[in-house]
């Protein structure tokens, strides 16, 4: 079998990507799997959050329900942490800055370091409820997945790693990506959280571009 290259595209705070990032590991661990990780910022900035919740009260009490539908579709029970998440006082944070941190460690170890950093990150925030819009956890988290911290720093605080993000946003758009998760194979996409076992054969239908299996 030919190689499957797949194009992941998530945020970190993205409950779904959280759930679906084992399943996709455990399918690159059985099929000859290449995973590249793009990004996709749902809102990056506090106001846009406040844009599209009405305010960052109702924004945390939104995507708390999200989590609720989350983890009882997870595979791993207690992952995410809900009421953990509702007694932390920090408003509810956007994914810019994980994404520049992901992309940041992606210019330095490419996207198995992205992948890596991308988890932790998930981690920090649905289980262990940590504010990572805080630098300061973003750079444990950093260097708790072996980055080297000097080069991290200096690649997030460069333009350039801005838009690289700007890239894979741009290329999102291009394929009508509107949700997250979405994977790519070839001009396929699969956009939603499927179960192991269907993610598994969508994944080779995509690849083999099989006429009568929808993507």
């Amino acid at each position: 079998m030919d190689r499957i290259r797949i194009e992941f595209f998530h945020d970190v705070v993205c409950g779904w990507c959280f759930v679906l990032s084992p399943r996709l590991k455990r399918i690159a661990a059985d099929l000859p799997v290449d995973i590249e990780h793009r990004c996709f910022v749902l809102q990056d900035s506090p106001a846009e959050m406040e844009r599209v919740f009405g305010s960052l009260p109702r924004a945390k009490e939104v995507i708390l329900g999200h989590w609720v539908q989350c983890a009882a579709a997870d595979d791993i029970p207690g992952r995410i942490n809900i009421e953990g998440m509702r007694r932390q006082s920090f408003a509810y944070p956007s994914g810019l800055a994980g994404t520049l941190a992901c992309k940041s460690a992606e210019r330095q170890g490419g996207s198995t370091a992205h992948g890596a950093l991308f988890d932790r990150i998930q981690a920090a925030h649905l289980t262990e409820n940590r504010n990572i819009a805080d630098p300061r956890v973003l750079t444990d988290c950093a260097a708790a997945v072996g980055l080297d911290m000097a080069r991290f720093e200096a690649d997030m605080a460069d333009p350039a790693t801005r838009e690289l993000v700007e890239q894979d946003r741009a290329r999102a758009r291009a394929l009508a990506i509107r949700s997250i998760p979405s994977l790519v194979i070839g001009q396929r996409v699969i956009s939603s959280t499927l179960p192991y076992h269907e993610l598994r054969r969508r994944i080779l239908a995509c690849a083999a571009s099989t006429p009568s299996v929808a993507c």
